[in-house]
C-alpha cells in the first residue's frame, strides 16, 4: 500500500473510468509503451467502408488481449476473432445510419457523450505520457522506501571495489554459483569488513546513504543485489536478515504508483478546469421515467415488453 493520503470520492470517480483503460500497461516501464498509430493498412472493407489493421489492433490492446507493440495479425486467433466482432460492429452501425438511428437530440446527445468520454480518455493517456515517467515513478518509490522502512533493521555485508567491471565481474561468478562470502577477502576494499565476509551488521536503511536504502528494498533475505555505485565506490550488497517485514520492491509498487501519480495528474487538472469553468446547474427535470421498458425478448419478429423492475440487460 501507498503510505499518501488517499484521494477524496469525488476524484477518484470521476477518473476511475480512464483509468480502466491503462491498466495493463501499469506493470510495463511508460517509455516502453509503443504508441499505437492508426495507419493506411486495411484489414477488410465493409460495403466500402474500411477497418484498418491498427483498428484491429487498438481494439485487442484494449481488451488485455495483447500489449502494445506485440507481434499481431491475420493468423493469429485472437486477431480473426476481434476482426470478426468489428465487422459485426460495422455493420450493425451502417444499418443504424440507413435506418437513420444517429438523428434526433436522444441519439445525438448520447453520441456526443461516448464522444466526450473518448476524449477524457484521450488527456488521461496524454497526462500519462508527460508527466508519469521513470523519473516521477522513481522519485516516489524512494520516498515509499524511506516511508516503510523508518522501524525497520536489516543485516546486511558488502563487498566494495573500485570499478563497475570488477564489480560486474564478481556479481558473475555469484549467479553462477559461487558463495558471497567466498568472493569478499580477495576482492573487497573495504578493510574494516573485508575478515567479517563483509558484514556491516544491523543497520536503519533510511540512516544510510542513497542509493543505499532502494537497493536494500529491493533485495530479497538470502540474496545479492546487482553491482550499484555510491560515493566510495560500486558495491555488491547481501541482505542476510530483517527485524520487520521488508517494503515491496520497485516491481511490485510500480503499478500503485503509476495508478496514483495519474490520479494525482487528473486530479490537478481537473481541479484547474473546474476552478476556470462556468459550471451552472440545471432546473429539476420533469421527465417521468415510463412504468415499462422494452425487453430485447422476443417472440418471432415481436419485440414484448417488461416490467421497468425487471431489467433484461443494461443501456451502453
Amino acid at each position: 500500500m501507498l503510505l499518501l493520503k488517499p484521494f477524496s470520492r469525488n476524484i477518484l470517480i470521476s477518473v476511475s473510468a480512464a483509468l480502466a483503460l491503462l491498466a495493463t500497461a501499469c506493470g510495463r516501464p511508460v517509455e516502453e509503451e509503443p504508441v499505437i498509430q492508426v495507419e493506411a493498412a486495411t484489414a477488410v472493407s465493409v460495403n466500402g467502408d474500411p477497418i484498418y489493421v491498427s483498428e484491429v489492433e487498438l481494439e485487442a490492446v484494449a481488451r488485455g488481449l495483447i500489449s502494445p507493440g506485440q507481434e499481431f495479425g491475420p493468423g493469429d486467433e485472437n486477431y480473426d476473432l476481434v476482426l470478426d466482432q468489428l465487422i459485426d460492429q460495422k455493420l450493425m452501425a451502417q444499418e443504424a445510419l440507413a435506418r437513420g438511428l444517429d438523428k434526433g437530440p436522444t441519439a445525438e446527445r448520447r453520441l456526443e457523450v461516448a464522444r466526450e468520454r473518448i476524449l477524457g480518455n484521450l488527456l488521461v493517456e496524454s497526462l500519462v505520457a508527460s508527466e508519469v515517467n521513470e523519473d516521477s515513478i522513481e522519485a516516489m518509490y524512494k520516498e515509499q522506501v524511506a516511508l516503510q522502512q523508518e522501524d525497520d533493521e536489516v543485516s546486511i555485508a558488502h563487498i566494495l571495489v573500485e570499478t563497475e567491471a570488477e564489480a560486474r565481474a564478481l556479481y558473475q561468478q555469484i549467479e553462477e554459483g559461487a558463495t558471497f562470502e567466498s568472493l569478499v577477502v580477495a576482492n573487497s576494499l573495504d578493510s574494516t569488513t573485508r575478515m567479517e565476509n563483509g558484514d556491516l551488521g544491523y543497520v536503519s536503511p533510511n540512516n544510510m546513504a542513497d542509493p543505499f536504502p532502494v537497493v536494500i528494498a529491493n533485495t530479497k533475505v538470502g540474496e545479492v543485489s546487482e553491482p550499484f555505485l555510491s560515493a566510495d565506490g560500486w558495491h555488491i550488497l547481501k541482505v542476510k536478515d530483517r527485524r520487520t517485514s521488508p517494503p515491496k520492491t520497485r516491481a511490485e509498487m510500480r503499478p500503485e504508483i503509476v495508478t496514483f501519480l495519474t490520479l494525482n495528474q487528473v486530479s490537478k487538472i481537473l481541479r484547474r478546469l473546474r476552478t476556470e469553468a462556468k459550471i451552472e446547474k440545471g432546473e429539476k427535470s420533469t421527465h417521468i421515467v415510463p412504468d415499462s421498458a422494452l425487453s430485447l425478448e422476443s417472440e418471432g419478429d415481436l419485440i414484448k415488453e417488461q416490467p421497468a423492475s425487471e431489467p433484461q440487460g443494461r443501456e451502453l
